[in-house]
């Protein structure tokens, strides 16, 4: 059995916490399929800070590129550095987080490397297969990869992010591009015509530790606003909203909870105005604790919920903010 290949993705050099919980998910992988250690990818504007960090993770070595060709993401670019990563580093095995870069990109690596691949997992079994949810996370299945190359995506939420080893770190270099004779700047893969950055004061979504979501109930952006973001505030949360509400108008696409959109588990979770749907309690149902409020008692959300209130959520949603400020200043 080769080495694990981790695809590890960053912010300008600020290594993502989904990416090491990647790595710990990998580290998972390598002890139960006997591989020969660990190795690292990071592409990007910023990748040699954050080779130069995930260096001291407990990898053996990392390789990186800043070429311009990945100065935006690209899905085929990126996978067929991947893939070429996997074959100079001797890895019969790649993991990546399942964000949607993940998502994307890690098919087209399968295809290159003719490799099985398992989407989504959330635990490594003692036996070496693979748990991840079907159907909407109404089942969990047992998934075992028989081919010689592997490709595996993991649910962030569900391994801890790893943490920094006190052994020397790995060795940094950088990833040779020659290799592949079609991995070059050509107008195939594509132009990126325009690149918005969307930016907010409140924590990210995927990352927090308390998240406060609104469901279509709300009836409007303004009321969105009116409601949704003041309680997030007094508790420093983030804001999700549901599909419903997404489509709606209310909420922009990226703040989106569910089967389609980010999966959330955070320590606190309190859904305003949403039925629960099963695509939407696909992404939020590992939270710690779940607080809903709907006016509907027989909403599938309290079937959940570990506190539930049924009552207008114009009126005790701004009683709740005003609580918690309280309690807060």
């Amino acid at each position: 059995m080769g080495k694990v290949l981790v695809f590890v993705q960053h912010d300008q050099g600020r290594v993502l916490k989904g990416s090491l919980c990647a790595l710990s998910a990998a580290r998972q992988l390598a002890t139960a399929w006997g591989s020969e250690g660990i190795v690292a990818l990071v592409l990007g504007p910023g990748a040699k800070t954050a080779a130069d960090e995930v260096s001291h993770f407990g990898v053996q070595s990392v390789l990186y590129s800043d070429s311009p060709l990945f100065e935006r993401y690209r899905s085929e670019p990126y996978g067929r550095a991947i893939a070429l990563a996997a074959s100079q580093l001797g890895a019969s095995t790649v993991v990546a987080l399942a964000n949607s870069t993940g998502k994307d990109c890690l098919p087209r690596v399968s295809v290159l490397l003719d490799a099985a691949q398992a989407s989504d997992i959330t635990a490594v079994n003692g036996d070496g297969t693979l748990k991840r949810p079907m159907y909407a996370g109404n089942i969990m299945a047992d998934v075992e990869l028989q081919s010689a190359n592997r490709v595996v995506s993991v649910r962030g939420t569900a391994f801890p992010p790893a943490e920094r080893g006190s052994a020397p770190p790995g060795s940094v270099g950088e990833l040779p591009l020659a290799g592949d004779a079609e991995l070059h700047e050509q107008p195939r893969f594509g132009e990126v015509l325009g690149y918005e950055l969307s930016k907010a004061e409140r924590p990210e979504l995927a990352d927090a530790e308390i998240v406060v979501s609104g469901g279509r109930a709300l009836a409007s952006a303004e009321n969105f606003q009116k409601v949704i973001f003041p309680l997030a505030d007094a508790l420093k949360a983030a804001v999700g909203a549901s599909r419903a509400a997404v489509d709606s108008g209310y909420a922009p696409n990226d703040w989106q909870v569910g089967q389609t959109g980010k999966v959330v588990a955070p320590n606190l979770y309190i859904a305003v105005g949403i039925s629960g749907a099963i695509q939407h309690l696909a992404g939020m149902k590992d939270s710690k604790v779940i607080v809903a409020i709907n006016k509907d008692p027989d909403a599938p959300i309290f079937e959940v919920a570990d506190y539930g209130l049924v009552a207008d959520l114009f009126q005790v949603a701004p009683e709740l903010t005003t609580a918690v400020a309280g309690i807060r200043s």
